[in-house]
């Protein structure tokens, strides 16, 4: 009993006056032994009924568009907390080029839906090449910090040999 209150002061004197308790069981602890994610929350948004973005006849070969959404917004699957990102895509039309209200609609969808940061962004990739079938086509996200980390994810289309 001695030793630990030896203890106890000495911790007390090296944290300046604070007492500090490991409490078994606290989150720290079990952090490394669970897995909080699961495949449910990894799938989370991919089964949605996403709105058709619509396109009209490219009328010129050869350039590049550019579109970003700076108020892209999305929910975290696990935690329901907010995602805020600006998403840009970039692509060299071919025969089709994506119609910009229809494209804001779609990306709209995303507001209310539990969906990874990473699935967005690649989700969005399959969704443009399905709506325009592009020559080329570069989707990305960046995500504003939460908890101190942000997010940049890039997606290509062709998809680079795995």
């Amino acid at each position: 009993m001695a030793k630990q209150r030896m203890n106890c002061l000495a911790f007390m004197l090296l944290s300046k006056g604070r007492m500090y308790r490991h409490l078994p069981g606290s989150y720290n602890t079990d952090m490394a032994l669970e897995s909080r994610y699961t495949d449910k929350h990894a799938k989370a948004g991919l089964d949605f009924a996403f709105p058709a973005i619509e396109t009209w006849q490219n009328q010129f070969p050869g350039y590049e568009i550019a579109i970003d959404d700076p108020e892209l917004t999305s929910v975290c699957p696990k935690t329901g907390l907010p995602d805020f990102g600006v998403l840009t895509i970039r692509y060299m039309p071919r025969e089709r080029c994506l119609e910009l209200k229809s494209l804001k609609e779609y990306l709209f969808s995303y507001r209310n839906l539990g969906i990874f940061q990473e699935n967005i962004v690649n989700q969005v990739l399959e969704d443009v090449v399905k709506a325009c079938d592009p020559v080329w086509a570069v989707v990305r996200g960046e995500f504003r910090p939460r908890g101190g980390i942000g997010t940049a994810v890039e997606a290509r289309w062709p998809r680079p040999a795995a």
